[in-house]
């Protein structure tokens, strides 16, 4: 298992390459088709897409159990929400990888009776519970983020003498003033904007994280109809997604972890 591992790694390059050339083309599938393009030149666009789909199936042979491996390792963390999100999101992975597996096999021609829909409608299954899962996470972590933001922010503002508590409490004509409900709502809501953003800019491998799992996210809910986007939308978030996840193993250090 440790080699398959080794070997997964060294592959995760090339597919991700790869997936940004696939959605690539289908997004420029979508420009052409939009266009009036010839249906010559549609088809050929189609035909690389499935080539690189094809592709990008085979470079993912073993990685169930890489995921597996990281579901292993999550286990251990000692944050109980980290620890069950992570864990759930690998083993979904997992599963979705499998499924994978089982899609290239059958395209291939090595299983040509593999019921192909039926299995790509398992594997996006997996992979929306997956990317939910890791959205889960990304929100914990913002909200950690924004606790320890806010209280380091009260402790510098009561340090320098400031009142942190006219914000909330108001004074007179002030937005705690009578009939100054709702622009104490807006100002209050204005501020928790301003501490996400805060916090997104200080954690670039966080900011990262959400992006990329929030595109990811409208490409099993096209594909499982639970909400349709069009092949130009899905194209631009898988491309996006790709380009995200190629830089990060350029800079490591923009990986989220754990």
């Amino acid at each position: 298992m440790d080699a398959w591992v080794r070997f997964s790694a060294q592959s995760q390059a090339r597919e991700r390459l790869c997936r940004a050339a696939q959605y690539a083309c289908s997004l420029l599938g979508h420009a052409l088709q939009t266009h009036g393009a010839s249906p010559e030149l549609q088809k050929q666009i189609r035909q690389l897409e499935g080539h690189l789909s094809l592709g990008r199936k085979l470079l993912r042979l073993g990685n169930s159990a890489d995921a597996l491996e990281s579901a292993k390792r999550a286990v251990h963390l000692s944050d109980v929400v980290l620890r069950f999100c992570i864990t759930v999101s690998h083993l979904n992975r997992a599963l979705y990888f499998a499924c994978d597996n089982v899609l290239w096999a059958g395209k291939s021609g090595l299983a040509p009776r593999v019921d192909q829909e039926k299995w790509a409608q398992r594997s996006f299954r997996y992979y929306l519970f997956s990317l939910i899962m890791n959205l889960s996470r990304d929100a914990y972590e913002i909200r950690l983020l924004m606790e320890q933001e806010s209280s380091a922010c009260s402790r510098r503002l009561k340090g320098s003498g400031g009142v942190l508590g006219g914000i909330e409490t108001g004074g007179p004509g002030g937005p705690g003033a009578p009939g100054g409900g709702l622009p104490q709502v807006a100002l209050k809501l204005r501020l928790r904007v301003l501490l996400l953003a805060r916090v997104l800019r200080g954690h670039p491998p966080l900011l990262l994280d959400v992006v990329r799992n929030a595109c990811d996210l409208f490409i099993p809910l096209d594909k499982l109809g639970l909400w349709r986007c069009g092949p130009g939308i899905v194209g631009l978030c898988g491309l996006v997604s790709s380009i995200l996840s190629i830089l990060t193993l350029i800079c490591p250090w923009l990986r989220l972890k754990p």
